[in-house]
């Protein structure tokens, strides 16, 4: 297929256009996944976190031990050290089973084991990537949350 002068110009433009669309919704051609672990009492979870600046600040804060108490039978919550940054936040999200979010109004965090509807002042910081029961424990639990090394 052959495209005149005109047709190149309509396919750069559309091309170009795509890409800034993509870097105004946050996109980055460097964006890597933060990887981290929650390990509570011997087990350990593998989770993601996203590419926003609550979930940096909180990358930054690892290697973390929290008490995770336990809240309604829907989640496990814990006191931050410093607040995290909410600036270009949504103002609530519906959160999913596996969801490591922030409270903004108490400045916790929230680690999801259960479905529960929207929230407003919940950030979402990343995910647990796979099983939740170990989060299922009755009462409260000792975790350490930490990067996971580019190795493991």
């Amino acid at each position: 297929m052959s495209l005149d002068v005109t047709g190149k110009v309509a396919l750069v433009t559309g091309a170009l256009a795509c890409v800034v669309k993509a870097f105004a919704a946050g996109a980055t051609s460097t964006e890597i996944p933060m990887k981290i672990q929650v390990v509570l009492e011997g087990q350990t979870l593998a989770a993601t976190l996203e590419d926003s600046p609550a979930a940096r600040a909180f990358a930054d804060l690892l290697p973390l031990e929290l008490d995770l108490a336990d809240y309604h039978g829907i989640e496990k919550i814990a006191d931050l050290p410093v607040s995290l940054p909410t600036d270009d936040a949504p103002s609530g999200i519906d959160p999913e089973v596996g969801d490591i979010t922030l409270y903004a109004p108490w400045g916790n965090l929230a680690i999801f084991y259960r479905d529960f509807g929207y929230a407003r002042g919940l950030v979402r910081l990343g995910r647990i990537d796979g099983s939740t029961a170990a989060l299922e424990a009755k009462g409260p639990l000792t975790a350490r949350i930490e990067r996971m090394d580019a190795e493991q």
